[in-house]
This record gives structure tokens, C-alpha cells and sequence, in this order.
């Protein structure tokens, strides 16, 4: 049953009553069957429930600095804050290399809603070259995981990026991802993979690997429907955020993903939706937000986006796809509960 804008919730026992109600504007308007099983919270009434696969709240941005100059205060905990007042559960937050997973590690350990990644991005792969053995560093990422069960949720990031060869040549990449999968066959955990402009690469060292690895999620999918076609073939969930949602062509391959294969994330403080962007014009929720040379606390950073934005995400989505808002991010809640949080009471 889904439920839309409840303010107050009286919930009876079953040995009660045989029924509940919820009150909205003032007056008693919708009754909830229960019965010896209903044990929803008021927030769980109250708002739809998120999880961000993937934010990169190590970056600086949100701390107040900019390009290594300090413009405003730290506001990190009222990015937090606004995403826990939305009805975000969870957020996984993405390490890219060994100095990310160090302080990914130091944000989390006191907050019992954020988690991370171990892996190295491809764009910095060249980091196992700077060991006498790349082992060496491979070692030093199972060590992480090691030591930090229940708090490392995925294998990642890790992939390949095409577009970014600047950083680290196609080869390099390709060893050190597959040598990272190894990974997977060791820890069990699933994947938080990168993939840009090399479609047929990745899926053919994926493929190799396919029966030791245990499943995963291509995120920030700005694919086409084709690919995202063989991603889920090969049992994958796609990621879906602001530069998913960007061209007209985005929004059709979006469209064609089965909606048990959804994840959304915000890859926060990128990725937001703009103005430009296709799917812009179904975004209905907006926040205060500042220039980050006049931000004032509680107000959002233009151009920095955080993980409250995963709620516009959602409503470009739904709103595509022709499919009700709440029903979808119940499924997305449950597809990211059963590949990352298996274990986790829902």
C-alpha cells in the first residue's frame, strides 16, 4: 500500500485493533490494514526511502574548499542532514584509491547510515605501478576490507574510462581491473563498477570473470539502451543519476532499463541535474541555493550537487518512465537492499 503525504500515524497492535488510520490536514482520512507483522515506523510512513549508491563525500567541496582555497565553512553536516530529512536510509560513500578509502573510512565509523567502496578507479590505476609488486597495493585493499566487514559494501570504484586516457592509458586499466576482480572471488562482496566508452572491453573482461563475481552495478550509466542491455543480461543493476538524465537519447536509454535492474545515486558533489539538461523539466523539488562565495549555512552550493539530490533524480525518472514515484523508489530501495545490504533488516 503506498502512502502519500502522512503527517501523523496511530498505529494499533493487531491484538488491538484490526485496523490503523493516518491523519492528514486534521482529520483521520485513510485506513491502513495491519495485522500481527506491521511493524512500519512513522518515518517509514512518512517519506519514501533512498539509498545513494554512490557519493564522493571524501572531496573537499564539502568541507568549504575549492580548488585547494577555502571559500565557506565546513557544512558537511548539514549536507548530511538534508539528506536524512529527505527519507535518505543509507549512502555509500565512493572511494576511488587508497588515500579516499582512508578517509572514507574516518567519515564513516561514526555514523551508522554512510558505508563505502575499496577499489581503485581507473583513472588512477597507475597508483599499483608505483609498488615494486602491484600486489603489494592489492594486498593493502583486501586489508581495508579485511578490517572493516559490515562497513565496506562493494568492490569499487573500478572499470574502465575511455574518455579520460589522459590520466592512465587503456592498457594499464585493463590489467588493473581485471587483476581487482580477483578481489571479488575473495571477499564475496559485490561491484561498484566505472564504465565510459568501452563497452566491448569491459564486457569481455567481465565476462571472464562472470561466475566468480557476485553481481554488481555499472553507476553512472550514460550509455545507450544497447549496452545497458548487455549490462543487465549479464545480471548487473545500472546506476542512474543527474549525467544519466542529461540528453534525450539518456532519457530513452533510461527508459529501457527493467525497473528491478534500477539504482539511482547522486555521484555527489557531480553529477547534478541542470538547467540544460533534458530531464531537467521534471524536476519538482528544489533547495535555497548560493553562490559558494555567498553560501550561508543551510543553504545548497550552485553547481555542487549532494546526496538530497537523489530526490530530483527519482522524480526525473518516474516521471519519464510514466511509473508512480513511490512504488518505483520502493523498488530501487529493495534492488539496492539485496545486492549491497542482503543481511540488513528492511
Amino acid at each position: 500500500m503506498t502512502i502519500l503525504e502522512v503527517k501523523t500515524v496511530q498505529v494499533l497492535s493487531a491484538g488491538e485493533h484490526d485496523e490503523t488510520w493516518t491523519r492528514q490536514g486534521g482529520e483521520y482520512d485513510c485506513m491502513i490494514p495491519i495485522d500481527e507483522s506491521f511493524e512500519r515506523t512513522y518515518l517509514e510512513l512518512d517519506m519514501r526511502r533512498y539509498i545513494d549508491i554512490g557519493a564522493n563525500l571524501t572531496d573537499a567541496v564539502f568541507k568549504g574548499i575549492y580548488r585547494g582555497k577555502k571559500v565557506h565553512d565546513n557544512d558537511f553536516h548539514h549536507v548530511l542532514n538534508r539528506a536524512f530529512e529527505v527519507g535518505m536510509d543509507k549512502i555509500i560513500v565512493t572511494a576511488g584509491c587508497k588515500d579516499d578509502i582512508t578517509e572514507a573510512l574516518e567519515i564513516i565509523k561514526n555514523n551508522d547510515k554512510l558505508y563505502c567502496t575499496v577499489g581503485v578507479h581507473p583513472t588512477k590505476c597507475n597508483e599499483f605501478d608505483s609498488y615494486d609488486n602491484p600486489m603489494d597495493y592489492l594486498s593493502i585493499l583486501k586489508a581495508f576490507i579485511d578490517e572493516n566487514k559490515g562497513q565496506v559494501v562493494a568492490l569499487g570504484e573500478l572499470g574502465l574510462d575511455y574518455d579520460r586516457t589522459q590520466f592512465c592509458s587503456i592498457e594499464t586499466q585493463k590489467k588493473y581491473f581485471s587483476m581487482q576482480l580477483e578481489l571479488a572471488t575473495e571477499t564475496n562482496l559485490p561491484l561498484f563498477l566505472h564504465s565510459r566508452n568501452c563497452a566491448s572491453d569491459f564486457i569481455d573482461i567481465i565476462s571472464k570473470k562472470r561466475d566468480d563475481l557476485h553481481g554488481g552495478v555499472v553507476h553512472s550509466f550514460t550509455g545507450t539502451a544497447e549496452e545497458a542491455k548487455l549490462y543487465t543480461d549479464l545480471g548487473f543493476f545500472i546506476g542512474i543519476n543527474g549525467c544519466s538524465l542529461k540528453t534525450k537519447e539518456n532519457l530513452e536509454a533510461m527508459a529501457s532499463i527493467p525497473t528491478e535492474k534500477l539504482m539511482i545515486e547522486t555521484d555527489a558533489p557531480w553529477c547534478g541535474i541542470k538547467n540544460t539538461h533534458a530531464g531537467s523539466k521534471f524536476v519538482k523539488t528544489k533547495w535555497d541555493v548560493k553562490k559558494k562565495e555567498k553560501w550561508v549555512e543551510g543553504s545548497t552550493v550552485k553547481d555542487r550537487c549532494e546526496p538530497c539530490h537523489i530526490v530530483q533524480v527519482l522524480e526525473v525518472i518516474a516521471e519519464y518512465r510514466q511509473e508512480d514515484p513511490d512504488e518505483l523508489c520502493q523498488q530501487i530501495y529493495d534492488n539496492t537492499q539485496q545486492l549491497f545490504f542482503p543481511h540488513c533488516e528492511r
